[in-house]
C-alpha cells in the first residue's frame, strides 16, 4: 500500500499549496480499483467539511465525453444518426445557416467553424429566461439554438480545430431531439442506470420525478461549492458553474454534470471495456473510432469528443499515444490509457473561491506522472 500513501501526500501537498481547497483521486488498473484518495476540505471560504469519497463535484466539461459523446455513440448504435450527417438534418432550425452544414463528426472534433464561446447568457435575464417569454426551459433552448445558428463562423469548416462549447451545446440539442427526451432524463435512462453510475446527474439540488422514479434531492452538504457568482449573487453549490449551461436550465451538452470520482469511473469503464471488445453498452469498433486521434488538415489532438496526449499534456509524459481523456475548467479530469488499462480521475473545485487560481495547470501532469510511476512502472 506504499503507492496509496505517496499519492495521498501529493494530494495533501497540493491542498497546502493552494492548488484547490480539496480533491478526490481515483485510480483503477486492469479493472481493479487501486485507490480512492481524498484530501482537503469542500471549501476554504468559509472552511468546509473534509472531502469524502461521497463528495460530489461540478464536472463541468467532463459532461462532454461522459454525457454527450457517450450519448452520440449510443444513438449511432441505434442507427438514429451517423457521423457524416449534417446537423441540420436533425435540427431543422439550422437549415440555411452556415453551421447547419457542419457534420456530427466536425462538431465532435471541434472543427465546425464555430467560435469557442460566447456569453449567450448575457442576452437572457438573470433568472436564465428570455425577456418577454414565459413557459419553462423550452423557449430558452429554442432562443439559444437560434443564437448559435446566427453566430458567424470564424473559420472554414474542417480547416482548423477550435475547442467549442457552442458546438457541444448543439450536440446536446441533437441528443434531445433524437432521443425525444430532456438531456438529463436521457442520460439517467441510457447511461447512469445501465452502468450503475450513481451519483452522476444534472441539477443535483433540484430533484425531479423522472421515468416513474422520483430522484431525491441531494443534500447540499455533500457538494463542493465553486465560485461566488456576482451575476447570480450567491455562492454556487449544486448549481452548474458554467453560465451558458445555467441559462438553459442546468443541463447542456457542454456542461452541467455532477458526480464523484467513482461515478466517473463507472462511465470510463464502459469505454475501456468497449475498447477491448469486452461486454459493454458501447460498441467496441465505435469506441476505437471515437478515441483515435482524427487525421485532418487541422492537425489537432482531438479524437471524437475525447482529447489525446500531446506535449505538454495534462496527462503528463507517461501515458501512451493511444490514451484518451478530457479536462475541465472547474478542476476535474479523466485520463484513460487502454494499453495498460489505467484510468485516473481527479476531481477538485480549483475555481473556489476564485477562477483566477490556475495552479492546477502545473499539478495535473505531475500527479499523472506520479500515478503512472507508482501503479504501472513498479
Amino acid at each position: 500500500m506504499v503507492s496509496h500513501h505517496v499519492i495521498q501526500a501529493a494530494l495533501q501537498s497540493a491542498v497546502d499549496d493552494g492548488v484547490f481547497p480539496g480533491a478526490q483521486l481515483a485510480v483503477r488498473l486492469r479493472g481493479e480499483l487501486r485507490c480512492v484518495v481524498v484530501a482537503g476540505r469542500l471549501s476554504s471560504e468559509p472552511p468546509g467539511l473534509p472531502v469524502q469519497r461521497t463528495t460530489i463535484y461540478d464536472l463541468a466539461s467532463l459532461t462532454k465525453p461522459l454525457a454527450t459523446v457517450t450519448s452520440v455513440l449510443l444513438l449511432i448504435q441505434l442507427a438514429k444518426v451517423a457521423l457524416e450527417d449534417p446537423v441540420q438534418g436533425v435540427l431543422a432550425e439550422l437549415e440555411g445557416a452556415p453551421i447547419g452544414q457542419a457534420t456530427v463528426r466536425e462538431l465532435l472534433t471541434h472543427r465546425s467553424g464555430l467560435p469557442g464561446w460566447r456569453p449567450l447568457y448575457e442576452r437572457l435575464d438573470a433568472r436564465g429566461t428570455v425577456p418577454g417569454l414565459s413557459g419553462g426551459d423550452e423557449p430558452v433552448k429554442q432562443h439559444v439554438l437560434q443564437m448559435i445558428r446566427d453566430e458567424p463562423l470564424i473559420y472554414a469548416r474542417g480547416a482548423r480545430s477550435v475547442y467549442s462549447d457552442l458546438g457541444f451545446m448543439l450536440l446536446g440539442f441533437l441528443v434531445e431531439h433524437l432521443s425525444g427526451m430532456a438531456l438529463d432524463l436521457w442520460c439517467e435512462e441510457a447511461i447512469v442506470r445501465p452502468l450503475r453510475a450513481d451519483p452522476l446527474m444534472f441539477c443535483p439540488t433540484a430533484g425531479r420525478a423522472q421515468l416513474d422514479v422520483v430522484r431525491p434531492i441531494v443534500d447540499v452538504s455533500r457538494i463542493a461549492p465553486t465560485e461566488q457568482d456576482e451575476r447570480r449573487n450567491r455562492l454556487l453549490r449544486g448549481e452548474v458553474h458554467d453560465e451558458n449551461a445555467a441559462a438553459v436550465g442546468g443541463a447542456a451538452g457542454h456542461a452541467g454534470l455532477f458526480g464523484t470520482a467513482e461515478s466517473v469511473l463507472a462511465v470510463s469503464g464502459a469505454w475501456l471495456r468497449g475498447y477491448h471488445g469486452r461486454e459493454s453498452i458501447l460498441d467496441g469498433e465505435l469506441v476505437r473510432q471515437f478515441t483515435a486521434r482524427q487525421e485532418s488538415a487541422a492537425r489537432s489532438s482531438w479524437a471524437l469528443g475525447w482529447d489525446t496526449p500531446s506535449a505538454p499534456s495534462s496527462s503528463g509524459s507517461r501515458f501512451s499515444e493511444r490514451s484518451f481523456g478530457h479536462l475541465d475548467y472547474t478542476g476535474t479530469s479523466l485520463w484513460i490509457d487502454p494499453l495498460c488499462e489505467l484510468e485516473v480521475v481527479l476531481l477538485s473545485n480549483r475555481v473556489h473561491p476564485s477562477r483566477r487560481n490556475e495552479k492546477i495547470k502545473v499539478f495535473r501532469p505531475c500527479i499523472h506522472d506520479l500515478v503512472y510511476r507508482e501503479f504501472v512502472s513498479k
